[in-house]
């Protein structure tokens, strides 16, 4: 690239007129640096737009590929890689593709859920940052037509310091106030993560099988509806300038780029959003997160369908907003929908009741471009595929980092991290919905499946803290996530992921992504259940310094009968050691069958953590409130469990697996 104006001339009367320099400058850093490169796009990749368009793009369009084909938005540097990632089974309804996975539990109700990211923001802004991650996993359940039940978090952070309480409070206000219990989740406490923290946060939610909702649009003369929060200029820029690149000395900078959360907004439009699908009031459905309109709308077009928007009809809370700044601003609690004409009245006093604003702002074409125009004119004409179908792929050299031959094993716990923890989820509403069967605190909780007595365990774990191998790091989130949800009684049936990695353009990182990414496949493959959504979350460093390779894995598992489920160990009980008597994955895969297939008989399964035999069974004691008297063995080496049993059903559990180690007092 020779520079800036060779390659963004004035527009032509095609493209429309271009968005004032003036505010988009303030994203550049240096006065002379070209346009392109302060949005976070590279030389080629400005020459591949222009090539694509067969033209050059104004700086509205050049706006939008710099968000849509961010590696936040347009999974740049891994979606080659995830294509390993088993995603089909029989229960499979959606699979990745779209805003979450979706399993079948059967008689006619199935499970939407997913996890995802909001690093960056949440150590710009941790309060606000981890605030808005809930709110954004919300609406990802909502979009597939889902009622949320149920959030979890995962919270890697330096130590417990006022960061990570200021994280911790943003959580339990957003979750609190919009009436969705946090059942579960982990919280990791490691020195790799005091400049980078990780706030990834999971959502399940419960849809009928018969209304699983689509983001793709329909029906050309269809209406575009947004409805939702007014829309200001917090986030702009936040899936690129923040999301997409490392964190370094000025990061503090970066805080107008941090969302702001409403979440009695959020509240309203969880029940607005399940009232218009189960009404059969909405075509399509799709959350407006990262990138904004810009992402959700190209997104919802494709495959021959296209999308005019009129931005000047988009309700503003800022005055003097441009067109670009409205197109891709990041404000929260915001959905669009695809309306039938006939409908948008009925869409309307839907909205009416719950006092938000409910505006058509565009309309369903043949054209598959998406159009953005502003009073009356076109002010930018993209074809829908170019920012999706056309977003760069790379395969980065990949190269196992010289240090691993005389890398240590990952050290031991710290104090922070074998302490109670009950002060964090404390702060958490854990049974609002009323369907909390088991609380947070031991291995997974357990929701019921009202009116049945049929339930779901669901958990989210992470590698052992200071792990170093990728491949290893991600069998062991995989397992672990599986092990809890066993360990409560549920059948595992499909899992989710957050792949939390440095910046990838570095062989070394490229590595660990790729490895990691292997070792969750092969996990799953064993276990014979599905990875259905997920999330990437790249360029996690500060100052060239990157984490540990952290992949965290969500897990889903059905409960036959949620009165069956191990509570505490009682007076009398016999405590078991049951664990994986080899190196395999076959050999972990059959402790979690059994696991879950005894569940019914044990008063306790408690799942060994990374603190050890003697913790875990510090945990067990604490949780039942009665101690007992074992005899420790040999710490396991692989995939463990503690169990307890009353000595009368003990020759039901079998012979094999397990040892017997103590009595409860």
């Amino acid at each position: 690239m020779a520079g800036y104006r060779r390659l963004i001339p004035p527009c032509n009367a095609r493209a429309g007129p271009s968005a004032p320099t003036a505010r988009l400058g303030h994203l550049t850093q240096v006065a002379e640096q070209p346009l392109h490169r302060a949005l976070g796009l590279t030389d080629w990749e400005a020459d591949r737009i222009r090539e694509l368009l067969g033209r050059d793009p104004n700086h509205f369009e050049l706006a939008v590929f710099s968000l849509l084909w961010s590696e936040h938005c347009g999974y740049k540097h891994s979606a080659p890689l995830l294509r390993r990632l088993p995603s089909s089974g029989d229960r499979v309804l959606q699979g990745p593709g779209e805003n979450a996975g979706v399993l079948d539990l059967g008689e006619g109700l199935a499970v939407a859920f997913k996890v995802e990211s909001h690093n960056h923001p949440s150590a710009v802004e941790p309060f606000q940052g981890a605030a808005t991650g809930v709110g954004g996993i919300l609406r990802d359940i909502i979009a597939m037509g889902a009622r949320p039940v149920a959030l979890l978090d995962g919270l890697w952070f330096g130590k417990p310091d006022y960061h990570f309480s200021r994280a911790v409070g943003g959580i339990g206000h957003y979750g609190n106030c919009v009436g969705v219990p946090n059942v579960g989740g982990a919280t990791v406490f490691h020195d790799a993560y005091a400049g980078n923290c990780l706030v990834n946060a999971m959502c399940v939610g419960l849809i009928d099988s018969g209304r699983l909702q689509s983001a793709k649009a329909q029906g050309p003369g269809n209406l575009v509806v947004l409805y939702g929060a007014t829309t200001g200029r917090d986030g702009i820029g936040g899936a690129s300038v923040l999301a997409s690149q490392e964190l370094g000395e000025d990061d503090a900078d970066k805080r107008p780029t941090v969302q702001v959360g409403d979440p009695f907004m959020g509240k309203k439009l969880i029940e607005v959003s399940v009232e218009l699908v189960e009404s059969g009031l909405v075509e399509s459905l799709q959350d407006c997160g990262a990138a904004g309109l810009a992402s959700s709308l190209s997104e919802m077009a494709g495959d021959g369908i296209g999308i005019d928007v009129n931005l000047d009809r988009v309700p503003l809370r800022e005055e003097g907003m441009e067109p670009w700044e409205i197109m891709i601003s990041e404000s929260q609690e915001r959905m669009v929908a695809v309306v039938r004409p006939q409908m948008l009245e009925a869409v309307a006093r839907v909205c009416a009741r719950w006092e938000i604003p409910c505006t058509t702002i565009g309309e369903v074409t043949e054209t598959g471009d998406l159009r953005a125009l502003h009073g009356g004119v076109a002010v930018g004409s993209i074809p829908a595929r170019l920012l999706t179908d056309e977003c760069p792929r790379y395969n980065i050299e990949q190269r196992k980092p010289d240090s691993w031959e005389q890398a240590q094993p990952a050290e031991p716990l710290s104090e922070e991290n074998r302490g109670d923890k009950t002060w964090v989820f404390e702060q958490y509403d854990q049974l609002v919905g009323s369907r909390t069967v088991r609380r947070p605190g031991f291995d997974a909780a357990v929701l019921r499946l009202r009116p049945s007595l049929r339930g779901i365990a669901v958990a989210l774990q992470g590698p052992r803290p200071g792990e170093l191998d990728p491949f290893e790091a991600g069998v062991q989130a995989v397992l672990g996530a599986a092990r809890n949800v066993a360990c409560a009684g549920g059948e595992p049936i499909g899992l989710t992921d957050c792949l939390n990695f440095g910046n990838p353009e570095k062989p070394e990182i490229a590595y660990e992504l790729a490895q990691a990414i292997e070792g969750i496949a092969q996990a799953a493959e064993a276990l014979g259940i599905p990875v259905v959504s997920g999330n990437v979350s790249l360029y996690n460093e500060t100052d060239g310094r990157p984490i540990p390779p952290t992949p965290v894995v969500g897990c889903v598992g059905v409960v036959p009968d949620v009165r069956l489920v191990p509570g505490r160990w009682q007076p009398g009980d016999v405590v078991l050691l049951a664990s994986a008597p080899e190196a395999s994955l076959a050999a972990e895969a059959a402790l979690i069958r059994f696991l879950w297939k005894a569940a019914p008989l044990l008063s306790l399964s408690h799942d060994v953590g990374y603190g050890g035999l003697a913790h875990t069974l510090a945990e067990a004691a604490r949780w039942s409130g009665c101690e007992a008297d074992v005899e420790l063995p040999a710490e396991p080496r692989h995939g463990a469990a503690i169990l307890a049993v009353a000595p009368e059903e003990l020759e039901l559990l079998g012979t094999r697996g397990f040892v017997e180690i103590g009595r409860v007092a």
